[in-house]
Formats: structure tokens, C-alpha cells, sequence
């Protein structure tokens, strides 16, 4: 029944249409929700591409069973039709009588969980823990394939975290020839896999294959043009080398002091690769500057292979610079924290990722108490919006008031805010208010009084050293000597003049 399907198709886009508005009405209190919302729209959005497809093609009637279909109905006897059809479904489901009938109504709303239920979101195996629902990313595992790569320059996870989008010396300590190596193909394979996967789960929403598509094409008209970074061809034979007292090897790219050195470093094994590395790019530049068609040579094809992984990284990670610096602020944050703060934050995470979810029909009452945080004691909050435990109250002194008058009766809570507001602007512009310019010898002075009976002790002293200074009185010896008009009485007076 192609007339049944048709009309089964139409309401089950409507439903998905309904069910995007409805999850696209939602707020989502944290970044697990948010996150879960968009795969959800991004699966809807799928399902609607293949239904409307295939309600195109019952549209199109190629074979013409529709046009037949109606045919049949609007001609003949109507009540025999009916009873043919109505026979047929009745013998269906006698051959299946247990066939799960799909209420489409209920296919495509948020369930509603029971009591003690916990909720469960499809991106839970998503994500590692470090990533933490795509807020930051991870490369230790892609680290540590750096790590071991040959003649590489070893690098923290947090230099790498700057320097992972780098190809070229000296950020990247391995040169040209040495990058034809299954092992760094592989790395830098991995590499851009994980970038771009990472956008996939973070980005569900987002028309990425366009972006990677764009990419390609990017990297097609420059390798054509030849201006990729670090995969230039080298035309000619000769190589002028950087302006060096020593001997230059332009197959190794580098210098040497020694001839002997030299000569020993031509019988090398590495300097032979390098060598006929080096003659075979020639090779294939001359052929392309000759007209014949790029790619054709063997090497070239495997530059041209790995030069594009490369480039694919550098895109993805400008593309994804904001969770990069993310990253980094995170790794920099856990290397400052001890073993008990982090699983206190991991415990922190698992209560608030685990935590049940309101039901459905009590969201409107219940949302008044989610809000509301038990705080008897008027603690600060912590970065998850929950106040901080007492005994780290107590530690940092934040029940201390320290009041600023010149910042104009401000207080601040503990010691280390209150040592910290001095290089604020705050301070330095109530300063500046009171006519006192150099803010560096006022600090622990909080009272106008104080500081303005300050400064102008200093001005004072400053205009007198200007007149002590004004007011000496020189006098000069009989050779010509010139000195203070004390010093020359002294002398005198000792009988040295």
C-alpha cells in the first residue's frame, strides 16, 4: 500500500519536525545536556534527509505503481477494495501476531524516568574523561606516538599542546627526509583522525563535510601552485646554503666547521639517503618544470601524501583554536593541583553528571528547588557553582573583612584578596583620585589620611633635596681645586691649605 507509506512518511516528518522544536526550545543548565540535545537534532536531521528521499521516490512514480494504486481506488466497486485491504491486513498479522506496532508519538519525546532512575545520555561513551564532554581535548595518547618517533626533540605535554600544529624547524625538530618513515606517517595519520573526530562529536550540528571538503581543495590548488610550507620542489641542482663560516651540506642541511669532519660525514649512511633523497626531488622538479605532469614521480606521491595530514592538522587546529587554549588552561590548572583537589573535582563531576533529572510532568514546580542552593553559612561558590567546603573557608581566612577606604569603603574578603587588590585598577585609580602618581610605595595603606599625609612627606622631601642641592657653595684652592665651601674650611683649618 504505496498510498499508506506516503501518508505514514508525511506524519513521521512532521513528528521529527516537532520533536527538533521541542529540544530546541529546551536550555540545557550544562555543557553534558547541551551536548546530548545537539546529537539528538543532529540524528532527527538525518532521519528526516532519508525519509523526505524516500518520499521523493514515491513521488516520482517511476515504476508506476502509485498512478496504479489510484487508479484502482477511484475506480470499481470502493467497499470491494476496502475489504480486499482490510483482508490482507488481517492475514498479516495473523502470520505475526506478536509484530510491535511504532506510535510515533511516542518515538520521538524525552522520556520521562522513574523514581531512583539516573539519566543516561547517548554521549556518555563519547568522550574521555579528560576531554570532559568536548571541552578540552586529549593528545596524551597522540603524545606519546611523538615521543617516540626518531631524532625528535622531546617535548612536555604542555609544549606539545603549543607546538603539535608545527611541521617546520624549529618547532619540529625532524627534517625533510626523515619525515618519509611509515612511523611519522602513521603519527601524523592519527593525529589529524583525532582532530577531526574530535569535531564531529563536538560540532554534531555543523555542515563539517563542506569544511573538510573546502580543506581539500585548499591543499589541491597549493600543492599545484607548490607553496606548501616544508614541500617545496627544489628545481635546480645546486643548493646555496645559509651564510656560514664553515661548509655547508645542502643534502643535510648542515654546517660544518672542519673539513675532516666534512669528508668523514659524506661516507655516512644518513648523509647517502639525504643524498639521493634530495636528487630525487630534483628529479621531480625538473620533470614538472619541464611539463611533464606533477605526482608522477614515486617520492613525490608520498610527499604529497603526508604533506596533506599536515596540512589537514594546521586547519583543524586553527579551526578548533578555542578549545586548544582550553586545553591548555586545564593542563596548567591540574599541574598546580594536589592529588585530594583533583579527586575532589572528579567527585564533583560524577555527582553532578550522575545526578537524577527532574521528572517531565514536575519540571515546572520542581525547577523553583534546583535553583535554590542550601547555604547557611553564606559561603563563596566554587567554579561548579556549589559553595566550597568549610575547612577550605576556614584555610584561606575568608571570614576576615579588610575594608579599603581609598577604594572607597570596598571590602574584601581574606588575605589574598586583600593583597591582590592593590595592582588592581580599582586601588591604583582611587590613587590617582588622590593626586598620588607612584602607586608602588602606598601598598598596605588603606586610609586617605594616611596616604595623602604620605605623599606629602615625600614631595616635601624631594623639594628639599632640590635645594640642599641648589644652596652648596664651591670653593677653589690656590692650584685650582674646586670643593664644598665646608670641605675647604676643614682643610684650611687643619693647616692642608
Amino acid at each position: 500500500m504505496i498510498l499508506e507509506e506516503q501518508r505514514f512518511l508525511h506524519e513521521d516528518l512532521e513528528r521529527l519536525e516537532q520533536a527538533i522544536s521541542d529540544r530546541v526550545a529546551e536550555e540545557p543548565r550544562h555543557v553534558r545536556e547541551r551536548l546530548n540535545r545537539d546529537h539528538q537534532i543532529a540524528g532527527f536531521l538525518d532521519r528526516i534527509q532519508d525519509q523526505s528521499k524516500r518520499l521523493l521516490d514515491i513521488y516520482k512514480d517511476d515504476d508506476g505503481s502509485r498512478m496504479k494504486e489510484i487508479q484502482t481506488i477511484s475506480t470499481g466497486e470502493p467497499l470491494e477494495e476496502f475489504y480486499k485491504q482490510m483482508a490482507d491486513i488481517k492475514s498479516f498479522h495473523q502470520r505475526y501476531p506478536n509484530e510491535p506496532v511504532e506510535n510515533l508519538e511516542r518515538a520521538y519525546k524525552k522520556r520521562t524516568l522513574g523514581e531512583g532512575e539516573t539519566t543516561t545520555y547517548e554521549i556518555d561513551n563519547m568522550f574521555t574523561g579528560e576531554e570532559a564532554f568536548g571541552k578540552f581535548m586529549d593528545l596524551t595518547t597522540i603524545h606519546e606516538l611523538y615521543l617516540n618517533l626518531p631524532s625528535i626533540k622531546r617535548l612536555t605535554y604542555l609544549q606539545y599542546l603549543d607546538a603539535f600544529d608545527s611541521f617546520v624547524p624549529p618547532a619540529l625538530s625532524i627534517k625533510r627526509p626523515d619525515k618519509m618513515t611509515d612511523q611519522y606517517f602513521n603519527y601524523v595519520g592519527e593525529l589529524a583522525k583525532y582532530l577531526e573526530s574530535f569535531m564531529r562529536r563536538t560540532r554534531p550540528l555543523e555542515d563539517l563535510e563542506k569544511l573538510f571538503k573546502s580543506f581539500d581543495e585548499d591543499f589541491e590548488k597549493a600543492w599545484n601552485d607548490n607553496d606548501v610550507v616544508g614541500w617545496k620542489l627544489e628545481i635546480t641542482a645546486s643548493a646555496i646554503g645559509p651564510a656560514t663560516d664553515g661548509i655547508w651540506c645542502a643534502d643535510c642541511e648542515k654546517d660544518f666547521k672542519n673539513d675532516n669532519v666534512y669528508k668523514a660525514h659524506l661516507m655516512g649512511k644518513k648523509h647517502i639517503r639525504a643524498a639521493e633523497a634530495r636528487a630525487a626531488r630534483q628529479e621531480a622538479g625538473n620533470e614538472t618544470n619541464g611539463s611533464a605532469k606533477r605526482g608522477s614521480n614515486k617520492l613525490r606521491l608520498k610527499e604529497r601524501a603526508i604533506a596533506e595530514r599536515e596540512y589537514r592538522v594546521k586547519r583543524l587546529a586553527a579551526a578548533m583554536s578555542q578549545e586548544r587554549a582550553d586545553t591548555r588552561v586545564n593542563v596548567e590548572r591540574k599541574q598546580g593541583m594536589t592529588e585530594r583537589e583533583r579527586q575532589m573535582e572528579l567527585d564533583a563531576l560524577f555527582a553532578e553528571t550522575s545526578s537524577a533529572a527532574p521528572q517531565a510532568d514536575d519540571s515546572d514546580n520542581e525547577s523553583d528547588g534546583d535553583d535554590k542552593i542550601y547555604n547557611p553559612l553564606k559561603l563563596p561558590l566554587a567554579w561548579d557553582g556549589k559553595p566550597i567546603p568549610f575547612w577550605l573557608y576556614k584555610l584561606h581566612g575568608l571570614g576576615v573583612e579588610f575594608k579599603c577606604e581609598i577604594c572607597g569603603n570596598y571590602v574584601y574578603m581574606g588575605r589574598r584578596a586583600f593583597d591582590k587588590h592593590f595592582n588592581e585598577a580599582r586601588h591604583i585609580y582611587g590613587l590617582k583620585c588622590l593626586g598620588i602618581t607612584n602607586t608602588t610605595l602606598f601598598r598596605e595603606i588603606t586610609d586617605i589620611a594616611d596616604a595623602v599625609k604620605l605623599w606629602d612627606k615625600i614631595q616635601r622631601d624631594k623639594q628639599k633635596g632640590k635645594k640642599d642641592e641648589g644652596s652648596v657653595v664651591q670653593m677653589e684652592d690656590a692650584e685650582g681645586n674646586v670643593m664644598p665651601e665646608k670641605v675647604y674650611y676643614d682643610l684650611q683649618k687643619q693647616g692642608l691649605l
